[in-house]
């Protein structure tokens, strides 16, 4: 039987051996996800965790309208304000939602509004930097109040404040900036929202284990329901729950080891792409079939989805005509979604598999210290593509690609420096000047070089890290 326990047991072994060896590190800590799968569940089974999803997203939508705006900034921090006044508003009772998933839904959903203001915030910063009419006095001032939570709480909602230490005895129109300031926030301030129906997190008082299966907490007081899982692992720890077909996935954080290698001491400069995934400046492609993988299967999706939905408006036209026996057969003939679904999943994890086998070999192989990369970009939605590029850039892999990058660097001690993109692709490594492209080949008009897009890019990127770490 596999346990927790056991687990835990191992994992100390195994860091205990580690350390001896100076390959981790005591102080440090990252997390992966364990997923843990369970068997095929009863219709009945199946609503119950369903509805717990609604309510759910009900609850976090309800925290967003009313915690989300400028007037509860304050509330925000620590996260007990909000639940204390959430025990009291009636909509658990309503909802007939059980505490520990009546709270982690707030929690959850205090986290993204956390994170939605920290996005605002970037962007005000960004407009602040790039506003020429500001002198460097009003950049010091603005940008203090970003940093002060509750200076920038107080201006939003034109509430008194006390003056920022290192803003006096500058020379300020104070007023004209907190205009400035407050009209930026509701430029950038969206609000959230989740329609997502289908997770749910639940906390370890909430779930037990017996006879191989899950129980969590229902709606009737003292009751759980039993999922039976694939496999005898127990864990500890808050779960999140992914309502699937007609079975459920569970997401189970857990610590990873961090291995220290002191062989490991290169600089490594690498440009992401689509089609190859990364492309060195010492020449080594890494992943260089990805395309192989994604573009026939983003076809292959086009392709069904346009026949499913063919299918689809033969079946309602079939319903309003009142043949509810032809609607009924199209529906079960034509728009399963098990097969769908089982295909569509299957080529996720070859993809997967593959790119996170490509990490390892890059690492193993290049035993970088650093790996320098660009920051993400943003896709240009003016610039008119091809359907076909359209498809291959919506079911891109480029940000689970820099999500496995930065786990793998944490799990192996190995310095991530993101980096601007700008003018990166479009000009010349070697001359400076700005060239042309064509598919994947790059070509300088000045100097003659030629080479690929890719490999031009990694050496632009070498090149602007190093004249900024001169700098």
């Amino acid at each position: 039987m596999y346990s927790y326990r056991k687990n835990r047991y191992h994992i100390g072994r195994f860091k205990k051996r580690d350390q001896e060896m100076g390959t981790v590190s005591e102080d440090s800590a990252v997390t992966k996800i364990v997923w843990q799968y369970s068997r095929q569940l009863p219709e009945e089974t199946m609503a119950f965790l369903r509805g717990i999803a609604t309510d759910c997203c009900k609850v976090k939508n309800y925290v967003y309208g009313k915690y989300a705006g400028i007037k509860n900034v304050n509330k925000l921090t620590p996260v007990y304000n909000i639940l204390n006044e959430m025990r009291h508003c009636g909509l658990r009772e309503q909802l007939d939602l059980p505490v520990v998933y009546y709270e982690l839904a707030i929690a959850d959903a205090v986290t993204n509004i956390k994170c939605n203001w920290g996005t605002v915030k970037n962007k005000v910063g960004d407009s602040i930097t790039a506003n020429e009419n500001l002198s460097e006095d009003d950049r010091i001032y603005l940008r203090t109040v970003l940093k002060m939570n509750g200076v920038y709480a107080a201006i939003l909602n034109c509430q008194a404040y006390e003056m920022p230490g290192n803003a006096a005895g500058l020379d300020l129109d104070v007023q004209r900036l907190n205009n400035l300031l407050r009209r930026l926030t509701r430029r950038y301030l969206t609000q959230p929202r989740t329609e997502g129906t289908d997770t749910f997190r639940i906390s370890p008082n909430g779930y037990s284990y017996k006879d191989g299966a899950i129980r969590i907490v229902c709606r009737i007081p003292r009751r759980r329901i039993a999922i039976p899982l694939r496999d005898n692992r127990t864990f500890d720890r808050q779960i999140q729950v992914q309502i699937r077909q007609n079975d459920v996935a569970l997401a189970v954080p857990v610590g990873a080891r961090v291995r220290r290698h002191q062989e490991y001491v290169n600089t490594v400069f690498i440009h992401i792409g689509n089609k190859d995934m990364f492309t060195l400046t010492n020449t080594h492609i890494y992943g260089a079939s990805l395309e192989t993988l994604t573009g026939p299967e983003t076809e292959r999706l086009a392709r069904k989805n346009r026949e499913r939905h063919k299918m689809y408006t033969a079946c309602v036209q079939s319903a309003e005509e009142g043949d509810v026996k032809k609607a009924a057969s199209i529906e079960v003939n034509n728009l399963g979604k098990v097969k769908y679904d089982r295909q569509k999943e299957r080529e996720r994890v070859r993809t997967t598999t593959f790119i996170n086998a490509e990490i390892n070999r890059m690492i193993l192989e290049e035993q970088p210290a650093r790996i320098v990369i660009t920051k993400p970009v943003t896709r240009n939605k003016t610039k008119i593509y091809a359907r076909s590029t359209n498809r291959k850039l919506a079911r891109s892999f480029n940000s689970y690609i820099r999500e496995r990058l930065d786990y793998k660097c944490r799990v192996h001690s190995v310095e991530l420096v993101e980096i601007s993109s700008k003018n990166t692709g479009n000009i010349c490594s070697v001359c400076g000047s700005e060239g042309t492209r064509s598919g994947r080949e790059f070509l300088c008009g000045s100097c003659g070089l030629q080479t690929t897009i890719a490999l031009n890019s990694a050496k632009n990127i070498e090149q602007k890290y190093l004249m900024k770490k001169d700098i």
